[in-house]
């Protein structure tokens, strides 16, 4: 099965697919580990395009067709062939961050960003998204990083945030989002307890 988690800046995502990462571990279940953009050469050179501070003048476009490049890639060298073999795909962002991302934070539009997204994802969506529901004012960003994305204005943030709730809205179950406690542990067990509901763990 195929699992993605997404959310805005600085709410707690990376911590929480460590712990799950663990748990897995501690617990002796498999799974393959990517994000996004990366975890295949190629895709990490692409990664690396997109989050220079020095691309100032890359087109929203541009960026756009980036994301989906490298998620081509990421999709026929590493996620089909895993989920083909009956493996559990656990993915740092997904096409949904694209949706929010360019279509809504970029004002792309959230149906073109689909639409440039289709023949990449060959039809590969995830059979759970867990979305951790903070806002941008409410998250525990303290500092910005060095990479172009985080440069963005609080607007930007504030339009992405929207942007997934907007898709949550019409997933028809597949975003799931959880509120994160300010115990690591607890949102943790939160996330581990719905993905055993779905027959995605043990």
């Amino acid at each position: 099965m195929f699992v993605s988690f997404e959310g805005c800046e600085g709410v707690g995502k990376s911590t929480q697919l460590r712990l799950l990462r663990e748990y897995l571990d501690r617990t002796g279940q498999d799974a393959i580990y990517v994000r996004e953009p990366g975890s295949t050469d190629i895709s990490e050179q692409i990664r690396n395009v997109i989050l220079d501070p020095a691309n100032t003048q890359m087109t929203y476009m541009t960026e756009a067709m980036l994301y989906a490049a490298s998620r081509a890639q990421l999709v026929r060298e590493v996620i089909k062939p895993a989920l083909a073999e009956g493996k559990l795909v656990i993915c740092d962002r997904y096409v949904d961050s694209s949706v929010a991302y360019q279509g809504y934070g970029r004002d792309m539009g959230a149906e073109l960003i689909k639409r440039i997204n289709a023949p990449a994802i060959e039809g590969c969506m995830p059979d759970l998204t867990v979305f951790i529901d903070l806002s941008p004012e409410h998250s525990w960003r303290t500092k910005r990083n060095d990479d172009r994305l985080e440069q963005e204005s609080n607007d930007f943030f504030n339009k992405v945030y929207q942007g997934f709730l907007n898709e949550i809205a019409t997933s028809n179950g597949r975003i799931v989002p959880i509120k994160p406690d300010i115990d690591k542990n607890v949102t943790s067990e939160k996330i581990i307890s719905l993905m055993r509901e779905r027959g995605m763990i043990k």
